[in-house]
């Protein structure tokens, strides 16, 4: 099966021989695709919704793989124990989501399992919630697909590693400190086109006239928070952070 760029690195970022738990599997592709490729031996797809999981059930058995891959209704991990699998996966949503599906499971954080995340947004939560549940992200992928912009974190229980809970700036957070420190190529033209994204509201903020002192406060308060980004994402790109 061929998978898009997206989801064949969530695909691969999987520890070989796991047994995986694939969260909003919509089209059941990446537990499929690990199937194929022997990454692993066993998988349940998971869904909330009747429909993408009957599609699921239809590609599964096309391929001969209903022996293998379990399909189960499920609101996030409602429906998973923690002994039934040894890897996570939830890919496509918004990170705020996937921090709320987590937070109801803390009991996957308490058996370690390792976690596959590809949050389509609010990066920065995901990484934050990881850390505050004992976890290390132990690697990162940036990437780019047709013209949109996808990260994926792997993270694991850090085994009392206190260094591995935190990282030093919030930029690290908000972009990735792996990502930064190996200087991914992908971040830095993601970042490059954010910074001049920011630039322009900030100089359209300069040029339009506000007559109201409230609004005008709070017009000042952007720009300056504009520009402190700007500079962050500056830092970045030149590897002073």
């Amino acid at each position: 099966m061929d998978l898009s760029r997206r989801l064949q690195t969530v695909a691969h970022a999987v520890t070989p021989g796991h047994r995986v738990a694939d969260v909003g599997t919509d089209h059941g592709y990446v537990p499929i695709y690990l199937i194929q490729n022997h990454c692993c031996e066993t998988a349940i797809a998971m869904d909330v919704n009747k429909g993408p999981l009957e599609r699921a059930k239809e590609h599964i058995n096309a391929e001969g793989m209903a022996e293998q891959i379990e399909t189960r209704l499920s609101d996030g991990l409602a429906e998973l124990a923690p002994e039934e699998t040894d890897t996570v996966v939830i890919a496509g949503m918004g990170g705020d989501l996937i921090c709320r599906i987590l937070e109801k499971a803390p009991e996957f954080f308490q058996a370690e399992i390792e976690f596959i995340l590809q949050p389509q947004s609010e990066w920065f939560k995901v990484r934050h919630l990881l850390h505050d549940q004992g976890y290390q992200i132990t690697n990162e992928w940036f990437l780019k697909e047709d013209g949109k912009y996808y990260v994926v974190i792997k993270a694991e229980a850090a085994d009392g590693r206190a260094d591995a809970l935190s990282y030093p700036e919030e930029t690290d957070y908000q972009y990735g400190h792996l990502l930064i420190q190996e200087k991914n190529p992908v971040l830095l033209e993601y970042l490059e086109k954010e910074m001049k994204k920011k630039k322009k509201i900030a100089e359209s903020i300069c040029t339009s006239g506000v007559a109201e002192d409230s609004r005008e406060q709070k017009r000042a308060q952007r720009y300056t928070e504009l520009m402190k980004e700007v500079k962050q994402m500056d830092s970045i790109i030149k590897g002073e952070l």
